[in-house]
């Protein structure tokens, strides 16, 4: 029997992939990877493996997880950066990490619950284009052995199937989208960054106010700025001078092309390139060119790009790669 390894987290979507990898015919050995995960995720895995009659095994990864990914985004926003812990953690834990660890099992596939499809090692969209996460996805290789269970399913249907095979899922909720902070973002960073007051001034550099930490602003944020007259929109932050930066012209906030760096491919192409790019995820792909010199033109002015988060590439529903916003 093939034996696949499948990433169970204790949510309904791992649930219903190794569901669906079991009603295939592989041999699932359910693997908890510890993270920063509370103790009651686990507790869910083991249900969920008991009532599907798979083995659980449990993997301590977190001291990797602090290094690679908190302390990565802690040490991007001191740079000023707005990095996307989850593209980086897709990357180095859940596939890159969860691979070396789960060697000792002997597999011969290792799945995940993600919202996305392989065929012939390149990655396409989710049937449920609403759930997609290929978005996240850009960064991972050797895609050879990977599986995604969930690909060819509706998020809706899988609620179904798991109601009338009574799995241990229910009530659930929509996992958050930085797992690690169990808080607000702001909570969290007031305990793990230290920050300084400083001038808000708008684009002709006339003081409006003061902010409380350049940290807990995001380019294009409207609402916590904490000035009258507005409406206000955060259009820069410039750390070497301690200043937020905004405005009251909203057109300030769109431009039509960014530089890149650290770019990768999952289906490598000649550039320059014509594309459907998105700057974030849950936003539409726009047409754009990527240059031989890293620069994504887009045809039309996008709002708020943000430095640290990825701009990722696609041709029609393929996912072909992706790069860091700079």
């Amino acid at each position: 029997m093939t034996k696949v390894v499948l990433a169970i987290s204790g949510g309904i979507d791992s649930a219903m992939a190794a569901s669906i990898l079991k009603d295939q015919g592989f041999e699932v050995i359910g693997v908890f990877m510890r993270l920063n995960n509370p103790t009651e995720q686990l507790e869910k895995a083991k249900k969920i493996a008991k009532a599907l009659n798979i083995d659980l095994k449990v993997i301590d990864v977190r001291k990797e997880f602090k290094k690679l990914i908190i302390d990565y985004f802690l040490e991007q926003l001191k740079k000023g950066n707005t990095p996307n812990p989850c593209v980086m953690c897709n990357e180095l834990i859940k596939f890159e990490l969860f691979i070396k660890k789960t060697k000792k099992f002997k597999p011969d596939f290792i799945a995940t619950g993600h919202y996305a499809r392989i065929k012939n090692n390149r990655i396409f969209k989710a049937k449920d284009e609403s759930k997609d996460q290929t978005y996240f996805l850009w960064r991972i290789k050797n895609l050879d052995k990977v599986l995604f269970p969930l690909g060819d399913s509706l998020k809706e249907d899988l609620i179904k199937q798991a109601k009338n095979k009574k799995l241990p899922v229910f009530p659930y909720k929509e996992s958050q989208e930085i797992c690690f902070i169990s808080g607000t973002t702001n909570e969290f960073l007031k305990k793990k960054l230290k920050f300084i007051k400083g001038d808000i001034v708008d684009e002709k550099g006339k003081i409006l106010g003061e902010h409380n930490g350049l940290f807990f602003y995001t380019i294009g944020q409207r609402k916590g700025i904490g000035l009258s007259g507005g409406p206000y929109y955060v259009i820069k932050k410039d750390f070497k001078k301690n200043r937020l930066i905004v405005s009251s012209n909203e057109k300030l906030l769109l431009n039509k092309e960014v530089k890149l760096k650290d770019i990768k491919w999952i289906n490598k192409q000649g550039l320059p390139l014509k594309i459907k790019a998105k700057i974030r995820y849950g936003q539409k792909e726009v047409e754009a060119i990527l240059s031989k010199n890293k620069v994504l033109k887009f045809k039309s002015p996008q709002r708020a790009i943000t430095p640290g988060q990825s701009a990722v590439f696609y041709k029609g529903k393929e996912l072909i790669g992706g790069g860091i916003i700079i």
